[in-house]
């Protein structure tokens, strides 16, 4: 595996959750972390984890679904880094009436505006740098939805991340030739603060048995470290106790009109 070592990594989402823990996973592996997200507060609280074990990580806050402010911001890491070697698209949200006889139009606009939107504008925006330098890896955080229709996530939340790994894929189809690699990682349950949008947040116990957040930076870290020549085109990774395999919680229950 390679090192990315003063490689630059532009993490979307780190203020929370997945985005937090692949930046701290790639900080901690030596590559200049740049942060970005909607809190401020939530984004500088994770520079200071990276600062104090020693890593190196900028703060640019952007709301991804602007792709004005995308734009500006990749012009500033150009700016100041020269390159763009790794992007994670871990930005992403859903609402709690999700399902079709709930969910209204401004919903399904919120949630596709930003997880599969926003995860293109800023695709778009880094492969301009990455196709110049003829090198990059895009690391698009997807969703056990994106693979499988399930009852937990809801209609928009499941389109949109069956786009983002048909984006992914396309980046592949049409970028390769140029040493460009983009993954789509798919996991099922873990535990972040999105679970309490859902309508039935799930109990402490079952929090206890998903995947965590610093297991996802150990994924988001591992596919960075891949040699260049190797694409790792998709990655599905569940908890052991699969509730969509195992059934019976009463979120998984879709309720039927009369």
């Amino acid at each position: 595996m390679q090192s990315i070592e003063g490689k630059v990594a532009w993490v979307t989402g780190a203020g929370t959750g997945i985005g937090r823990g692949g930046a701290v996973a790639l900080a901690g592996a030596g590559a200049k972390t740049v942060l970005s997200g909607r809190r401020v507060p939530e984004l500088e609280a994770t520079r200071k984890l990276i600062a104090d074990a020693g890593g190196e990580a900028v703060v640019e806050p952007v709301d991804i679904s602007d792709s004005d402010m995308v734009n500006a911001v990749t012009a500033k890491i150009k700016e100041r880094f020269g390159r763009l070697d790794i992007l994670v698209n871990s930005a992403g949200l859903n609402v709690p009436k999700r399902r079709w006889r709930d969910v209204e139009a401004s919903d399904w606009h919120i949630v596709v505006d930003v997880d599969l939107n926003g995860a293109f504008y800023c695709s778009h925006a880094a492969l301009r740098i990455m196709r110049e330098q003829r090198d990059g890896l895009i690391i698009n955080i997807s969703s056990m939805a994106g693979k499988y229709v399930g009852t937990v996530s809801g209609a928009a939340y499941t389109a949109a991340k069956h786009g983002v790994n048909a984006m992914s894929e396309s980046i592949n189809l049409e970028n390769c030739h140029l040493g460009i690699r983009a993954c789509a990682i798919c996991p099922g349950e873990v535990e972040t603060e999105i679970l309490d949008k859902r309508p039935i947040p799930p109990t402490a116990e079952d929090r206890a048995r998903m995947i965590k957040e610093s297991d996802m930076g150990d994924t988001i870290l591992f596919v960075a470290r891949m040699p260049n020549y190797v694409c790792i085109n998709e990655l599905l990774i569940t908890p052991t106790w699969n509730r969509t395999y195992i059934g019976g919680s009463a979120d998984r229950a879709i309720p039927r009109d009369d």
